[in-house]
């Protein structure tokens, strides 16, 4: 049976699990919010460790916490840093605005192991999770500040994802570049472009959505830390703000500076949006190239079938051979999952009030979410599929050559609207325009518009000997 240790609090006597490291205001919250069952991400938890190690550090530099308190405190959560307690934060993402229970939770869980390191038991509090582990600082300064470190903690990972995904695109547009097929608009035929021109483009998008996501998360790096409970800095040493900013930058080895602001960076989340937009723009990427595989390798039998996706698993428990693009389905699941996220986010930071936004803990756990669902979604879309894509050439040329469109390459010689005839009749009669080009040739019905002489069975020859051509500008001779 689950023993329990008794805990006060302003609201009274509550029991708390007796081996629990968390305490009375934590288990307040685990009681109040049944709501998801979901726990913080690792990102929250490592943040708020870094932020509450830190101003140990400079608390006990200023003279205002002793050292054998502020060095088991640091030691505490050095230890959170690295996920050893990762298992003590048990309050739902849904919560009590603005973070308070988050906060607590770190708070507690930090005091009870400094204790426990000063030889003491827990809930014994020999570190008092208020007056110690939060000394200088509030719910409202330390979770928007934990919000930009555990967004900026993963962001190379992030980073790294998506340019092995533009590596791998780039690849697969080098294998590809000699392979000439129908260009497609409003999905109907076009001219030609080569196999490897699309996977250019795929790849081009995606690092400059990289590109996107790097300029946003700059103004993460700026800390509102130190303005404590409104952006005026009550309760905390005038000397407190920059010195945090320098020690976070110490312990996380990230790039972070000074608010010039306090209060701003309390009210205002445009940061936050700001990065979570950004992420938007790669998902609505990533969902148009998962689109387009699906299109390109549509069939095999009766589709497009211009590529082949990895065969990975079975695609039907009823039909029997059937191989389904799963890779690129889960991809487009996703990122309509984080297009939800930034949703979220969106509306949560429209929703602050004078000088708090009090929904930081949806924001927080939307941006966590986002990143670690792209960061998974990614790697196994570039591992489990683009890496083994295939070319099938021939079905990819022989569009093309049914491709009436490429017509278009006798517009210098036979004018627009002649050429708007050909397609209609090469349609009409189930030839392509080459054929009904030659036909008309030596018919002499194909007249030069410049010279207005009859084109000669060379010239159609040369215009269609080499499609490569089609694809790289210019005007055909």
């Amino acid at each position: 049976m689950q023993e329990y240790r008794i805990e006060k609090d302003s609201l009274g006597a509550l029991e708390v699990p007796k081996t629990a490291y968390f305490g009375v205001q934590t288990q307040r919250a685990v009681l109040n919010f049944p709501i998801s069952g979901m726990k913080p991400y690792p990102a929250f938890i490592w943040s708020m460790a870094a932020i509450k190690t830190s101003a140990a550090k400079v608390h006990k530099d200023l003279g205002l916490l002793q050292d054998d308190f502020a060095d088991v405190i640091i030691q505490a959560g050095m230890e959170l840093m690295k996920g050893s307690w990762n298992e003590q934060f048990v309050v739902d993402p849904f919560q009590a605005g603005a973070g308070t229970s988050h906060n607590m939770n770190t708070n507690e869980v930090m005091a009870n192991r400094a204790t426990e390191l000063l030889g003491g038991q827990l809930g014994e509090y020999r570190i008092n999770p208020n007056d110690h582990v939060n000394m200088g600082q509030s719910t409202n300064d330390t979770i928007p500040t934990a919000i930009r470190l555990g967004c900026l903690w993963r962001l190379d990972e992030l980073l790294l994802t998506i340019h092995q995904l533009a590596a791998a695109l780039r690849g697969k547009a080098n294998e590809f570049d000699h392979i000439v097929k129908s260009g497609r608009t409003h999905l109907q035929d076009a001219v030609p472009v080569r196999l490897g021109q699309e996977f250019n483009a795929y790849a081009r998008a995606v690092e400059r959505d990289a590109d996107r996501i790097r300029r946003s998360s700059e103004g993460l790096r700026r800390l509102g830390i130190g303005g404590t409970a409104t952006g005026s800095g009550l309760n905390a040493h005038n000397e407190y703000h920059p010195r945090m900013v320098e020690e976070l930058k110490r312990i996380t080895g990230l790039e972070l500076y000074t608010s010039d602001d306090l209060f701003e960076s309390m009210q205002s989340m445009a940061d936050m949006v700001d990065f979570s937009s950004s992420l938007r723009i790669l998902a609505v990427t990533l969902t148009r190239i998962a689109n387009d595989f699906r299109l390109l390798s549509s069939g095999p039998a009766t589709g497009l079938d211009e590529i082949r996706l990895p065969p990975v698993q079975p695609g039907s428990s009823i039909m029997p051979g059937k191989v389904n693009p799963v890779l690129a389905e889960m991809l487009n699941m996703a990122m309509y999952h984080i297009l939800g996220n930034d949703t979220t986010v969106s509306l949560a930071a429209q929703a602050g009030q004078l000088e708090l936004n009090v929904m930081m803990p949806i924001i927080a756990h939307n941006l966590f979410e986002m990143m670690h669902i792209m960061i998974g979604s990614i790697d196994a879309f570039t591992n489990k599929c683009v890496i083994g894509i295939t070319a099938n050439v021939e079905k990819a040329e022989g569009w093309l050559e049914k491709n009436s469109i490429l017509v278009t390459a006798l517009n210098p010689h036979i004018g627009y609207q002649v050429g708007a005839g050909l397609v209609k009749e090469s349609i009409a009669l189930n030839m392509t325009i080459r054929e009904l080009a030659l036909e008309k040739v030596k018919n002499g019905l194909l007249i030069n518009k410049n010279t207005q002489q009859p084109l000669q069975e060379s010239d159609i020859l040369n215009i269609f000997s080499d499609l490569r051509k089609f694809t790289e500008g210019g005007i055909l001779s």
